[in-house]
């Protein structure tokens, strides 16, 4: 661990490697969205629930959570469980690249959101940027229109999903002003798996009907993905900063449209590559604009 915190980055590599191959994962998956979904966040609790009720502290601050906390982060639980389920579902109707460009606009909804319902403002550099991204998507959806089979409703799922996150992330915002992160993404998980869990049995999904292939993906999303994903750039706001951490996670679409090229034979077009790229600067840019 003491060589790790000497070298940071190699854990930054580490984290975006993880993040990258969540749609790979996905791909290989035999099972419905829901279910695949659902595996991810049973691994996730499984997983960290030694580690979080382990602790004293936090066993004591679960007792005193106030009940709206509790609320809001089931009501966040369930926005990420949408998330999920519309995401995974877009990634077998268009390619990778186009939807987790798409889904990197989260930032974007989160800002207008951020306006709308808790009075912010944004500025004019800041819409130029939102601008730029919305033509960079609308590039991406023209191209997946004019090809064969259901690209643009991938699209739209993509974009849902993004929306979706985005309303987890305020609701986060909210809530974290007074509850640790622990208990906030314990709760989170807990109700998103619950959910997902809930989706599968009302959609007649049988968990264990589709073979190895769901519990296996859903272990694989839970390490690289969560753990060795997002866990891992939270740790490393503690060496670099939070505008570097959230730019080298825009890395997600070009590594993972790699993974998918010489995996699945996905190769864009220069319109989705031109139209990517105005997304992933458009997003880049209003980062660093809300970081200063």
């Amino acid at each position: 661990m003491k060589y790790l915190e000497k070298h940071p980055m190699i854990m930054i590599v580490i984290g975006i490697m993880g993040i990258s191959l969540s749609a790979i994962f996905v791909k290989y998956s035999t099972a419905p969205s829901a279910v695949t979904a659902a595996f991810r966040l049973l691994w996730t609790v499984l997983l960290m629930t030694p580690v979080v009720l382990g602790k004293k502290e936090v066993r004591q601050e679960f007792r005193h959570t106030d009940k709206k906390a509790v609320v809001l982060s089931s009501l966040s639980g369930l926005f990420l469980a949408i998330h999920f389920v519309l995401w995974f579902e877009s990634l077998f109707h268009t390619s990778v690249a186009s939807s987790t460009s798409i889904v990197c606009t989260e930032v974007i909804w989160v800002s207008l959101g951020f306006c709308l319902f808790m009075k912010g403002r944004l500025s004019g550099k800041a819409i130029a940027a939102i601008v730029v991204t919305f033509v960079g998507s609308m590039l991406i959806a023209y191209t997946d229109s004019v090809m064969s089979g259901t690209h643009l409703y991938g699209d739209i799922l993509a974009l849902l999903s993004a929306i979706a996150v985005a309303v987890y992330t305020l609701i986060g915002r909210v809530v974290r002003e007074n509850v640790s992160t622990t208990v906030y993404t314990y709760i989170v998980y807990v109700v998103c798996a619950v959910a997902l869990v809930a989706l599968c049995i009302v959609q007649g999904y049988e968990l264990f009907g589709y073979g190895w292939s769901a519990l296996i993906v859903g272990f694989l999303l839970a390490v690289f993905s969560t753990i060795l994903g997002h866990s891992i750039f939270s740790w490393c706001l503690k060496f670099f900063s939070p505008s570097f951490v959230s730019a080298s996670k825009l890395c997600e679409p070009v590594v993972a449209a790699i993974f998918a090229g010489f995996l699945f034979f996905e190769i864009p077009s220069l319109l989705q590559v031109f139209g990517g790229a105005m997304i992933l600067g458009g997003v880049y840019y209003y980062s660093r604009l809300e970081r200063r």
